[in-house]
């Protein structure tokens, strides 16, 4: 049994630590500072540390030696006076500065911005993007760290590419303004001059044919097959200058899509409800004919891919908008067809709304099928409706021509 009276063994002393070697502890400080200030060096841009003090007075504890290069001012300087940034940043670009940091203040969340900086040594505006990330300080100020870079290069190639975006929609619409005209010149000059000529072609071979022998067979036979063959080409020439332009769109959109549906439904086989909520709209010709040639490609792209069995089409006014909808309950667009380098159907359409001030969406339509929407916007005078011409039925303020 153990003496509990025997003295306990006594503790091993701790041996003391050796304290730290000034000058290796320096050294060591010495190269994580070089490191860094590697990093910071090689990083395109401004590093820096901003700070918004709780009586909201603004500093920058750090600040790397690319701020004399995108800011056109010495670390040293903005030291010394951190709110002479804000000047830096033109006028109209202050306020959603001040609302992005102060977001960020709120939430801390991240501090994305971008926006415009006069540098006055060169005389110069600069677009810069802000990155930082918020941390919150004893007494409610806020630290962020981040870097700023210069994106003037970026921004330029943006602007110009929007710029050539414009360019090229205004020559689109130019040359289809161009290519209506020539059709409807194209579509007159056939009309008048070639269907004028076949036309007293077949009254002379009528006045011929009437004075050939009676028994002579063969000549009465190749008469009739000349005059077969007039008549072939009349119907011909018809309906190349309705394909071009057809007379009925000189009598407003309404008249020319009531057309275009019962062609499209005679032709095609398939169920094609045409309907207005006024039989007058106050569209220019150019606005008119964009419609119709969009109803018409949209018409056309049923009748091949769609497998439908009804065509809806609907043109509406509102009071500063036109609206169409071309809706099928065929078996509908998917993401993958509207972005095949061949479709340009969809971006004929496209681009047909866009040169009105408009916009065209493609949409599933509600059982199956697709929905072809067109919005334009109008002036807010033409929003009176006119009289329903005779034989269009009303019901529920809209014009129907459905079978």
């Amino acid at each position: 049994m153990t003496d509990p009276t025997a003295s306990a063994p006594s503790a091993t002393p701790a041996t003391p630590a050796t304290p730290a070697d000034p000058a290796a502890v320096a050294a060591e400080l010495a190269r994580v500072r070089a490191r860094l200030d590697a990093i910071v060096s090689n990083t395109p841009g401004l590093v820096y540390q901003f700070e918004l003090h709780a009586d909201q007075r603004v500093s920058f504890p750090y600040l790397s030696d690319g701020c004399q290069a995108l800011l056109g001012l010495t670390p040293a300087a903005l030291h010394a006076a951190p709110e002479c940034f804000l000047a830096l940043i033109l006028e109209p670009d202050r306020l959603s500065y001040l609302d992005a940091m102060h977001t960020s203040a709120t939430t801390l969340a991240s501090w994305n911005w971008e926006g415009r900086i006069w540098i006055e040594a060169w005389k110069d505006i600069k677009w810069i993007n802000l990155r930082a990330t918020p941390h919150a300080l004893p007494g409610g100020g806020v630290r962020w760290e981040g870097i700023m870079t210069n994106i003037t290069e970026s921004r330029r190639e943006q602007q110009e590419v929007r710029q050539s975006r414009a360019r090229l929609a205004e020559l689109t619409a130019h040359i289809e303004k161009v290519k209506e005209q020539e059709r409807t010149r194209i579509a007159r000059e056939i009309h008048d001059d070639l269907g004028g000529n076949l036309t007293a072609i077949k009254m002379a071979l009528a006045m011929l044919a009437a004075r050939l022998p009676e028994g002579d067979t063969t000549l009465h036979d190749k008469a009739a097959y000349v005059d077969a063959l007039v008549d072939r080409t009349i119907d011909a020439v018809h309906r190349i200058s309705l394909d071009l332009r057809p007379p009925l769109l000189d009598l407003g959109i309404v008249a020319g899509l009531e057309w275009l549906c019962k062609e499209f439904e005679q032709q095609a086989g398939v169920h094609c409800a045409f309907s207005a909520n006024r039989r007058e709209f106050a569209l220019d010709n150019d606005q008119s004919t964009a419609l119709f040639r969009i109803v018409q490609e949209a018409l056309t792209n049923i009748a091949k891919h769609a497998g439908a069995s009804r065509v809806t089409v609907k043109l509406a006014r509102t009071r500063h908008h036109v609206s169409l909808k071309i809706s099928d309950n065929g078996s509908g667009i998917w993401q993958g067809d509207r972005a095949k380098p061949e479709s340009f159907g969809i971006r004929g359409m496209t681009e047909r709304a866009r040169a009105l001030g408009g916009t065209l969406t493609l949409s599933h339509a509600v059982g199956g099928g697709t929905v072809v929407a067109v919005k334009i916007k109008c002036d807010g005078h033409h929003a009176g409706a006119m009289p329903a011409a005779a034989g269009a039925t009303i019901a529920d303020h809209s014009i129907s021509t459905a079978k």
